[in-house]
Protein backbone atom coordinates (compact mmCIF):
# COMPACT_ATOMS: atom_id res chain seq x y z
CA UNK A 1 0.00 0.00 0.00
CA UNK A 2 1.50 3.67 -1.14
CA UNK A 3 1.44 5.90 2.21
CA UNK A 4 0.27 9.03 1.58
CA UNK A 5 2.61 12.00 0.84
CA UNK A 6 2.97 14.48 3.87
CA UNK A 7 1.97 17.95 3.91
CA UNK A 8 3.95 19.25 6.73
CA UNK A 9 4.78 22.13 9.02
CA UNK A 10 8.13 22.34 7.14
CA UNK A 11 6.37 22.81 3.75
CA UNK A 12 4.40 25.92 5.14
CA UNK A 13 7.14 27.54 6.76
CA UNK A 14 8.84 27.52 3.21
CA UNK A 15 6.26 30.30 2.57
CA UNK A 16 8.40 32.60 4.19
CA UNK A 17 11.41 31.57 2.69
CA UNK A 18 9.87 33.16 -0.95
CA UNK A 19 8.06 36.34 -2.40
CA UNK A 20 4.63 35.03 -1.87
CA UNK A 21 2.22 35.21 -4.44
CA UNK A 22 -0.90 37.09 -4.01
CA UNK A 23 -4.20 37.48 -6.39
CA UNK A 24 -5.32 41.01 -7.60
CA UNK A 25 -7.10 42.91 -4.91
CA UNK A 26 -10.64 43.18 -5.38
CA UNK A 27 -12.88 46.30 -5.57
CA UNK A 28 -16.66 47.02 -5.82
CA UNK A 29 -16.88 46.77 -9.43
CA UNK A 30 -15.53 43.07 -8.74
CA UNK A 31 -18.55 42.08 -6.88
CA UNK A 32 -21.42 41.85 -9.68
CA UNK A 33 -24.04 39.76 -7.96
CA UNK A 34 -26.02 36.73 -9.56
CA UNK A 35 -29.18 37.68 -8.94
CA UNK A 36 -30.01 39.51 -6.47
CA UNK A 37 -31.81 37.18 -4.43
CA UNK A 38 -29.33 34.64 -4.53
CA UNK A 39 -25.80 33.87 -3.31
CA UNK A 40 -23.34 31.52 -4.67
CA UNK A 41 -20.02 30.12 -3.54
CA UNK A 42 -18.40 27.13 -4.81
CA UNK A 43 -18.42 26.65 -8.78
CA UNK A 44 -18.14 24.16 -11.46
CA UNK A 45 -18.71 23.23 -14.55
CA UNK A 46 -20.08 21.03 -16.64
CA UNK A 47 -17.21 19.11 -17.98
CA UNK A 48 -16.11 16.86 -20.68
CA UNK A 49 -14.77 13.11 -19.96
CA UNK A 50 -11.06 15.60 -20.61
CA UNK A 51 -12.04 17.95 -17.84
CA UNK A 52 -12.99 20.80 -20.40
CA UNK A 53 -15.97 22.81 -19.91
CA UNK A 54 -19.09 21.71 -22.50
CA UNK A 55 -19.80 23.76 -24.35
CA UNK A 56 -23.28 24.45 -25.33
CA UNK A 57 -22.56 26.87 -28.12
CA UNK A 58 -19.88 29.07 -28.96
CA UNK A 59 -19.52 31.03 -25.77
CA UNK A 60 -21.90 29.67 -23.56
CA UNK A 61 -21.60 26.79 -20.82
CA UNK A 62 -22.96 24.99 -18.12
CA UNK A 63 -22.15 25.77 -14.45
CA UNK A 64 -23.23 24.46 -10.94
CA UNK A 65 -22.64 26.74 -7.87
CA UNK A 66 -23.85 25.95 -4.52
CA UNK A 67 -27.05 28.92 -3.52
CA UNK A 68 -28.74 30.14 -0.48
CA UNK A 69 -30.77 33.19 0.13
CA UNK A 70 -28.88 35.56 1.55
CA UNK A 71 -28.50 36.19 5.36
CA UNK A 72 -27.21 38.74 8.41
CA UNK A 73 -24.56 35.88 8.96
CA UNK A 74 -23.34 34.55 5.77
CA UNK A 75 -22.16 30.97 7.55
CA UNK A 76 -25.85 30.01 7.80
CA UNK A 77 -25.94 29.67 4.21
CA UNK A 78 -24.47 27.05 4.75
CA UNK A 79 -27.35 25.11 6.25
CA UNK A 80 -29.72 25.66 3.57
CA UNK A 81 -27.23 25.11 0.72
CA UNK A 82 -28.65 23.55 -2.49
CA UNK A 83 -26.82 23.12 -6.06
CA UNK A 84 -27.95 25.77 -8.92
CA UNK A 85 -27.79 25.33 -12.07
CA UNK A 86 -26.14 28.72 -13.91
CA UNK A 87 -25.51 30.13 -17.66
CA UNK A 88 -22.17 31.64 -18.41
CA UNK A 89 -22.66 32.92 -21.50
CA UNK A 90 -19.78 35.11 -22.17
CA UNK A 91 -19.03 37.57 -18.95
CA UNK A 92 -22.48 37.06 -17.38
CA UNK A 93 -23.86 34.57 -15.70
CA UNK A 94 -27.87 33.95 -15.33
CA UNK A 95 -29.46 31.54 -12.53
CA UNK A 96 -31.40 28.39 -13.49
CA UNK A 97 -32.43 27.37 -10.12
CA UNK A 98 -32.01 24.15 -8.44
CA UNK A 99 -30.34 21.59 -10.90
CA UNK A 100 -31.86 18.83 -8.81
CA UNK A 101 -35.53 18.99 -8.33
CA UNK A 102 -37.03 19.33 -4.80
CA UNK A 103 -36.64 16.42 -2.55
CA UNK A 104 -34.60 13.89 -4.87
CA UNK A 105 -31.48 14.92 -3.29
CA UNK A 106 -31.38 12.27 -0.37
CA UNK A 107 -29.59 15.45 1.86
CA UNK A 108 -31.02 18.57 4.27
CA UNK A 109 -28.42 20.57 1.93
CA UNK A 110 -26.34 19.70 -1.16
CA UNK A 111 -22.77 20.48 -0.65
CA UNK A 112 -19.96 20.61 -3.54
CA UNK A 113 -19.20 18.13 -6.33
CA UNK A 114 -18.33 18.37 -9.91
CA UNK A 115 -20.53 17.05 -13.17
CA UNK A 116 -19.90 15.52 -16.15
CA UNK A 117 -21.15 15.11 -19.77
CA UNK A 118 -20.98 11.64 -21.31
CA UNK A 119 -19.38 11.14 -25.11
CA UNK A 120 -22.85 10.86 -26.04
CA UNK A 121 -23.09 15.19 -25.36
CA UNK A 122 -26.62 14.15 -23.46
CA UNK A 123 -26.09 11.73 -20.13
CA UNK A 124 -24.73 14.20 -17.66
CA UNK A 125 -24.00 12.77 -14.32
CA UNK A 126 -23.45 14.47 -11.14
CA UNK A 127 -21.00 13.85 -8.27
CA UNK A 128 -22.11 15.70 -5.07
CA UNK A 129 -22.31 16.01 -1.09
CA UNK A 130 -25.42 14.87 0.77
CA UNK A 131 -25.07 16.64 3.76
CA UNK A 132 -27.35 15.59 6.79
CA UNK A 133 -30.68 13.58 5.79
CA UNK A 134 -33.93 14.43 4.28
CA UNK A 135 -35.86 15.34 6.63
CA UNK A 136 -34.24 15.63 9.51
CA UNK A 137 -35.66 17.74 12.46
CA UNK A 138 -32.06 18.27 14.19
CA UNK A 139 -29.29 19.59 11.65
CA UNK A 140 -26.71 16.90 11.20
CA UNK A 141 -22.95 17.11 9.34
CA UNK A 142 -22.82 13.86 7.86
CA UNK A 143 -21.64 13.53 4.44
CA UNK A 144 -21.92 11.11 2.00
CA UNK A 145 -21.09 11.42 -1.89
CA UNK A 146 -23.83 10.36 -4.37
CA UNK A 147 -23.90 10.91 -7.71
CA UNK A 148 -26.98 11.27 -10.10
CA UNK A 149 -27.73 11.51 -13.57
CA UNK A 150 -30.07 13.40 -16.33
CA UNK A 151 -30.09 14.54 -19.67
CA UNK A 152 -28.82 17.69 -21.04
CA UNK A 153 -31.65 19.29 -22.80
CA UNK A 154 -30.37 21.85 -26.01
CA UNK A 155 -33.49 21.79 -27.85
CA UNK A 156 -34.14 25.98 -27.39
CA UNK A 157 -32.07 28.59 -26.14
CA UNK A 158 -32.24 27.72 -22.76
CA UNK A 159 -30.37 24.63 -21.64
CA UNK A 160 -31.67 22.10 -18.74
CA UNK A 161 -30.76 19.25 -17.25
CA UNK A 162 -33.81 16.92 -17.21
CA UNK A 163 -35.26 13.46 -15.95
CA UNK A 164 -33.14 13.23 -13.52
CA UNK A 165 -32.69 9.50 -12.10
CA UNK A 166 -29.96 6.70 -10.76
CA UNK A 167 -29.48 8.11 -7.32
CA UNK A 168 -26.73 6.20 -5.27
CA UNK A 169 -24.56 6.41 -3.15
CA UNK A 170 -21.46 5.54 -4.85
CA UNK A 171 -18.33 5.95 -2.63
CA UNK A 172 -18.63 4.64 0.64
CA UNK A 173 -16.22 5.01 3.85
CA UNK A 174 -13.73 2.78 4.66
CA UNK A 175 -12.74 3.32 8.40
CA UNK A 176 -9.39 2.31 8.12
CA UNK A 177 -8.64 5.38 6.92
CA UNK A 178 -11.13 7.61 7.16
CA UNK A 179 -12.82 9.36 9.87
CA UNK A 180 -16.95 9.23 10.36
CA UNK A 181 -18.63 12.74 9.69
CA UNK A 182 -21.92 11.25 11.48
CA UNK A 183 -22.44 13.31 15.20
CA UNK A 184 -19.57 15.43 14.69
CA UNK A 185 -19.88 19.71 15.78
CA UNK A 186 -20.93 21.76 13.30
CA UNK A 187 -18.56 25.03 13.80
CA UNK A 188 -17.21 26.56 10.69
CA UNK A 189 -13.58 25.54 10.40
CA UNK A 190 -14.15 22.37 12.54
CA UNK A 191 -16.40 19.52 10.42
CA UNK A 192 -14.91 16.85 9.77
CA UNK A 193 -14.78 15.94 6.05
CA UNK A 194 -16.15 13.34 3.37
CA UNK A 195 -16.93 15.69 0.73
CA UNK A 196 -16.32 16.95 -2.61
CA UNK A 197 -16.08 14.75 -4.73
CA UNK A 198 -14.12 16.12 -8.16
CA UNK A 199 -13.92 13.84 -10.91
CA UNK A 200 -10.73 13.02 -12.94
CA UNK A 201 -10.45 11.15 -16.20
CA UNK A 202 -6.57 9.81 -16.08
CA UNK A 203 -5.23 10.62 -20.01
CA UNK A 204 -2.76 7.94 -19.39
CA UNK A 205 -4.47 5.23 -18.30
CA UNK A 206 -8.16 6.15 -19.23
CA UNK A 207 -9.41 5.02 -15.73
CA UNK A 208 -12.02 7.28 -13.78
CA UNK A 209 -10.92 8.55 -10.49
CA UNK A 210 -13.11 10.95 -7.92
CA UNK A 211 -11.05 12.82 -5.31
CA UNK A 212 -12.59 14.54 -2.33
CA UNK A 213 -11.84 15.86 1.07
CA UNK A 214 -11.64 13.65 4.34
CA UNK A 215 -10.59 13.64 7.87
CA UNK A 216 -7.89 10.70 8.71
CA UNK A 217 -9.03 8.02 10.79
CA UNK A 218 -7.58 7.55 14.47
CA UNK A 219 -5.77 10.61 14.77
CA UNK A 220 -4.83 12.09 17.72
CA UNK A 221 -5.02 15.29 16.19
CA UNK A 222 -8.07 17.69 15.66
CA UNK A 223 -6.48 18.68 12.79
CA UNK A 224 -6.55 15.65 10.59
CA UNK A 225 -7.47 16.54 6.87
CA UNK A 226 -6.65 14.17 3.79
CA UNK A 227 -7.22 13.87 0.37
CA UNK A 228 -8.83 10.91 -0.47
CA UNK A 229 -9.67 9.39 -3.57
CA UNK A 230 -11.66 6.48 -5.66
CA UNK A 231 -11.56 4.93 -8.59
CA UNK A 232 -14.33 3.16 -10.85
CA UNK A 233 -14.21 0.20 -11.94
CA UNK A 234 -14.36 -0.62 -16.28
CA UNK A 235 -17.05 -2.70 -17.58
CA UNK A 236 -20.65 -2.33 -16.97
CA UNK A 237 -21.18 -2.00 -13.24
CA UNK A 238 -18.76 0.57 -13.06
CA UNK A 239 -18.58 0.54 -9.28
CA UNK A 240 -16.27 2.92 -7.24
CA UNK A 241 -13.92 1.81 -4.97
CA UNK A 242 -12.47 3.56 -2.07
CA UNK A 243 -8.51 3.79 -1.76
CA UNK A 244 -6.57 5.07 0.67
CA UNK A 245 -5.34 8.40 1.19
CA UNK A 246 -3.16 10.06 -0.92
CA UNK A 247 -2.41 13.19 0.85
CA UNK A 248 -2.44 14.01 4.33
CA UNK A 249 -1.92 17.04 6.49
CA UNK A 250 -2.53 15.13 9.51
CA UNK A 251 -1.60 17.57 13.13
CA UNK A 252 -1.34 20.92 9.99
CA UNK A 253 -4.46 20.95 8.91
CA UNK A 254 -7.90 20.77 9.60
CA UNK A 255 -9.29 20.87 5.80
CA UNK A 256 -7.81 19.86 2.48
CA UNK A 257 -11.09 21.38 0.37
CA UNK A 258 -12.21 20.64 -2.61
CA UNK A 259 -9.49 18.91 -4.12
CA UNK A 260 -8.89 18.55 -7.68
CA UNK A 261 -6.72 17.14 -10.74
CA UNK A 262 -5.31 18.49 -13.92
CA UNK A 263 -2.82 16.66 -16.10
CA UNK A 264 -0.67 19.64 -17.63
CA UNK A 265 2.75 18.50 -19.41
CA UNK A 266 2.79 15.42 -18.48
CA UNK A 267 2.41 15.99 -15.02
CA UNK A 268 -0.53 15.30 -12.42
CA UNK A 269 -1.24 18.49 -10.27
CA UNK A 270 -3.31 18.43 -7.22
CA UNK A 271 -4.84 21.58 -6.57
CA UNK A 272 -6.91 22.49 -2.98
CA UNK A 273 -8.14 25.32 -1.18
CA UNK A 274 -7.70 26.03 2.30
CA UNK A 275 -8.14 28.99 4.96
CA UNK A 276 -5.69 30.61 7.62
CA UNK A 277 -8.16 29.76 10.50
CA UNK A 278 -8.01 25.64 10.19
CA UNK A 279 -4.20 25.81 10.40
CA UNK A 280 -3.02 23.98 13.87
CA UNK A 281 -2.93 27.37 15.66
CA UNK A 282 0.46 27.04 17.26
CA UNK A 283 1.85 27.09 13.82
CA UNK A 284 3.32 26.94 11.56
CA UNK A 285 0.34 28.63 9.62
CA UNK A 286 -0.44 28.93 5.94
CA UNK A 287 -2.35 31.93 4.27
CA UNK A 288 -6.02 31.72 2.66
CA UNK A 289 -5.13 30.57 -0.50
CA UNK A 290 -4.70 27.44 -3.17
CA UNK A 291 -2.28 24.75 -2.38
CA UNK A 292 -0.81 22.28 -4.66
CA UNK A 293 1.10 18.93 -5.00
CA UNK A 294 2.98 17.60 -8.53
CA UNK A 295 3.76 13.83 -9.40
CA UNK A 296 4.25 11.86 -12.37
CA UNK A 297 2.46 9.34 -10.86
CA UNK A 298 -1.72 9.56 -10.21
CA UNK A 299 -1.40 7.69 -7.00
CA UNK A 300 1.99 8.27 -5.55
CA UNK A 301 5.22 10.47 -5.66
CA UNK A 302 3.39 13.94 -4.55
CA UNK A 303 5.70 16.83 -3.97
CA UNK A 304 4.16 20.23 -3.05
CA UNK A 305 5.07 22.73 -5.38
CA UNK A 306 6.93 25.83 -5.05
CA UNK A 307 8.34 23.48 -1.90
CA UNK A 308 5.57 24.94 0.33
CA UNK A 309 2.48 23.84 -1.49
CA UNK A 310 1.46 27.47 -2.00
CA UNK A 311 0.53 28.45 -5.19
CA UNK A 312 -1.05 31.86 -4.45
CA UNK A 313 -2.93 33.39 -1.59
CA UNK A 314 -5.20 36.06 -0.91
CA UNK A 315 -3.26 39.74 -1.01
CA UNK A 316 -2.48 40.74 2.69
CA UNK A 317 -4.80 43.92 2.61
CA UNK A 318 -8.06 41.38 2.41
CA UNK A 319 -6.73 38.18 3.60
CA UNK A 320 -10.05 36.61 3.11
CA UNK A 321 -11.46 37.94 0.07
CA UNK A 322 -11.78 35.03 -1.85
CA UNK A 323 -12.14 31.45 -1.97
CA UNK A 324 -12.74 27.91 -3.19
CA UNK A 325 -10.68 27.96 -6.23
CA UNK A 326 -10.97 25.35 -8.78
CA UNK A 327 -8.15 25.23 -12.13
CA UNK A 328 -9.72 23.89 -14.95
CA UNK A 329 -7.51 22.78 -17.90
CA UNK A 330 -6.73 26.26 -19.26
CA UNK A 331 -5.27 26.99 -16.02
CA UNK A 332 -7.76 29.73 -15.61
CA UNK A 333 -8.92 29.68 -12.14
CA UNK A 334 -12.54 30.17 -10.60
CA UNK A 335 -13.78 30.98 -6.83
CA UNK A 336 -15.81 33.31 -5.21
CA UNK A 337 -15.96 36.18 -3.52
CA UNK A 338 -15.87 35.92 0.33
CA UNK A 339 -14.70 38.98 2.86
CA UNK A 340 -13.44 41.63 -0.03
CA UNK A 341 -12.04 45.06 1.05
CA UNK A 342 -15.35 46.69 1.40
CA UNK A 343 -16.65 49.06 3.87
CA UNK A 344 -18.38 46.78 6.86
CA UNK A 345 -16.68 44.87 9.38
CA UNK A 346 -17.47 42.06 7.22
CA UNK A 347 -18.04 41.83 3.56
CA UNK A 348 -19.29 38.77 2.24
CA UNK A 349 -19.08 38.42 -1.51
CA UNK A 350 -21.68 35.67 -2.22
CA UNK A 351 -20.48 35.82 -6.02
CA UNK A 352 -18.18 34.78 -8.65
CA UNK A 353 -14.82 36.54 -8.10
CA UNK A 354 -13.37 37.36 -11.04
CA UNK A 355 -11.10 34.47 -13.08
CA UNK A 356 -7.16 34.61 -12.60
CA UNK A 357 -4.83 32.30 -14.88
CA UNK A 358 -2.00 29.78 -13.84
CA UNK A 359 1.42 29.50 -14.93
CA UNK A 360 2.66 25.99 -14.20
CA UNK A 361 6.43 24.41 -14.84
CA UNK A 362 7.59 21.63 -13.49
CA UNK A 363 7.26 21.79 -9.67
CA UNK A 364 6.92 25.54 -9.99
CA UNK A 365 3.39 27.47 -10.14
CA UNK A 366 1.84 31.17 -10.08
CA UNK A 367 -0.42 33.22 -11.36
CA UNK A 368 0.33 34.98 -14.65
CA UNK A 369 0.19 39.14 -13.72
Amino acid sequence: MTLPARWTGDHVKAIDAVAVASAPLLGSSDVVHVAPDLCVWDAWPLQDESGDPHHIEAGRQLWMALGAPWFADPDERHGHARIHLLLRDGATWRDLGPAMPDDFSPGSREWSGSAVVAADGVTATLYFTATGRRGETHISFEQRIFSASATLDKSDHMPRLRDWRDLKEIVTRDPAHYMTTSGGEGEVGKIKAFRDPAFFRDPIGGESYLLFAGSRAGSHSAYNGIVGIARQDPGPDARWHILPPVISADTLNNELERPHIIFHGDLYYLFWSTQRHVFEPTGPVGPTGLYAMVSDSLLGGWTPVNGSGLVFANPDAAPAQAYSWFVLPDLSVTSFVDDWAGDGPRNFGGTFAPFVHLWLAGDKAGIVR
